[in-house]
């Protein structure tokens, strides 16, 4: 695949409008490939829509259950039974009614900390991957869904952390959180998040209208540096849109 290429902004009225938009990203990315299906998911208030959507009859009928495997791109090191847990929020919305229980592939925090749990999940990737190194050419995820936190960072690489200049790791151990909740966290690194044929953003919400102005500035924070090999698309409503913006471009 070429080297990645500048991120593709969308704009949409509002959330609502978003989830649905990014519900038939999803669905695209689905019917593109006729065999085994990664997609990877994200955390936060963000994608909550988008889980209820692909949960409804209008969606689950269309997604072809027995091959699609759902990854995620960060985690809280709590308990999967904690509400902050990110793949047990999106096991409870839609994956745990339809997935196939080996399909849905959590990161562990049952482990001694972190780096275990890093180390482990790193471990399953690879092995579902069939490789320890990844191949530009031959993406891990066919979508990777993404947010942007208030401070800029995306997944749990925080600005300024020593984990956004990993380039070997897959998965790294987060020792503290820069936001709340100020839980350790575990991630998968920008060259991992990388390996993707759609890096998908959904930024919603008048609140994140600070960061996304930085964002479009080019503030080098994380979730601007973090672009597929493939399409990065950031997609947005027009809430959080800066002022001076009026629509798509």
């Amino acid at each position: 695949m070429a080297a990645a290429a500048e991120p593709k902004l969308i704009v949409v009225a509002d959330a609502e409008a978003l989830a649905q938009a990014a519900a038939e990203r999803v669905m695209a990315r689905i019917a593109a490939n006729p065999g085994r299906i990664a997609i990877c998911l994200t955390g936060g208030s963000s994608p909550k829509k988008l889980y209820q959507l692909l949960g409804s009859d209008g969606y689950r009928s269309r997604i072809p259950w027995d091959r699609v495997h759902w990854f995620v791109g960060d985690e809280r090191f709590v308990p999967e039974s904690d509400p902050l847990n990110n793949m047990a929020v999106a096991r409870a919305i839609f994956l745990d009614r339809d997935a196939p229980s080996g399909h849905i592939h959590p990161i562990p925090t049952l482990v001694e900390n972190p780096n275990e749990s890093a180390a482990a999940y790193a471990h399953e990737l690879q092995a579902f991957y069939g490789s320890e190194r990844l191949d530009p050419a031959r993406p891990l995820f066919d979508l990777v869904l993404m947010g942007a936190g208030p401070d800029g960072h995306t997944a749990s690489l925080f600005p300024g952390y020593p984990e956004i200049e990993e380039t070997a790791r897959w998965v790294v151990g987060v020792p503290k959180a820069n936001v709340a909740p100020f839980v350790p966290r575990v991630s998968l690194t920008l060259p991992a998040l990388a390996s993707c044929r759609e890096m998908l953003f959904e930024i919603a919400g008048h609140d994140k209208q600070p960061i996304l102005t930085r964002l479009l500035n080019g503030e080098n924070l994380p979730a601007l540096r973090a672009r597929s090999h493939g399409e990065t698309v950031w997609m947005v409503d027009r809430a959080a849109l800066p002022e001076g913006i009026r629509g798509p471009r």
